[in-house]
């Protein structure tokens, strides 16, 4: 279709195609880094469907001539998330609110980045509206989070009596390294939404649609 109309195509890539953190310490990844994944792995499908969309967008960009821009999008959150599915902060907050434990899959160090879904929209449409953008970008926060201050944070806002409770590692929840958004500054975008105020609207938005998600 973007071919036939000659129009301009966005892929919402992820930060998976960059692998997993290499090390404890704050590790800034640029786009032009070139990523490690194994291809074997239980989540292999996933990364690698990932990182072969971003190829097929770009022969179609170099055999085509067609307008391609690629945002690799990095942890994001807010309202509207799918409850009961597994998705880290919804879980978090539903456990909170009915008193439950916040389970955190690989240890008290496990770290991550986490940015509000508003700003990612305020990225992809910087990034669509550049008058030339060939290159992927990184969309996410640069801030490095230790996820077990992000479920005590939770449990506070909600004044609940959740323990946090610590689980072996899960494939599918890696400890992804942070995004070097200098590309993204340069649209001039930066993630502006604060933690506090961006759990907060998605506290309210579970807390007001709990019963008829759970009922539906």
């Amino acid at each position: 279709m973007a071919v036939k109309y000659r129009s301009k195509i966005l892929l919402a890539s992820s930060s998976v195609v960059y692998g997993a953190r290499e090390d404890q310490s704050a590790n800034y990844i640029p786009e032009s880094s070139k990523g490690i994944v194994d291809h074997l792995s239980p989540r292999a499908c996933y990364d690698e469907g990932r990182r072969f969309s971003e190829t097929m967008f770009e022969t179609y960009r170099q055999v085509h001539g067609i307008d391609v821009r690629i945002a690799r999008i990095f942890r994001t959150y807010g309202p509207r998330m799918p409850l009961f599915d597994g998705h880290l902060i919804p879980d978090f907050i539903l456990n909170a609110i009915d008193g439950k434990p916040l389970e955190i899959y690989g240890g008290e160090g496990f770290r991550t980045s986490l940015v509000y879904v508003e700003d990612v929209v305020d990225g992809l449409m910087r990034l669509m509206a550049a008058p030339d953008r060939t290159n992927p970008v990184n969309i996410g926060s640069d801030q490095d989070l230790l996820l077990k201050d992000v479920a005590q944070k939770i449990i506070e806002m909600l004044h609940s009596n959740s323990p946090i409770a610590y689980k072996p590692s899960l494939p599918f929840l890696s400890e992804l390294g942070l995004p070097d958004i200098r590309a993204a500054k340069e649209l001039g975008w930066l993630p502006l939404m604060r933690l506090e105020d961006g759990l907060k609207k998605t506290i309210d938005y579970i807390q007001a649609n709990k019963i008829i998600l759970t009922t539906l």
